[in-house]
């Protein structure tokens, strides 16, 4: 079954950043969706708990070059 949350990237400043970060998360296993918004510095996802750890989701953001925010 499919979680929903919202995390904090505040880095993101345009529409390209939204594209990388969503990209980065769209291609792991088990995710979803995920929609960024730049303005508000957040992204909501969709995914399944049982497949995508908090430090994958981590990972993903930060290799895309953001900071995932406690």
């Amino acid at each position: 079954m499919a979680e929903t949350r919202v995390l904090r990237v505040p880095d993101m400043s345009c529409g390209h950043c939204e594209m990388s970060v969503q990209e980065a998360l769209d291609e792991l296993d088990g995710v979803e969706r995920s929609k960024a918004d730049h303005t508000t510095g957040r992204v909501e996802l969709s995914y399944d708990g049982s497949k995508v750890t908090d430090e994958k989701l981590q990972e993903a953001i930060e290799e895309a070059g953001y900071t995932l925010q406690a």
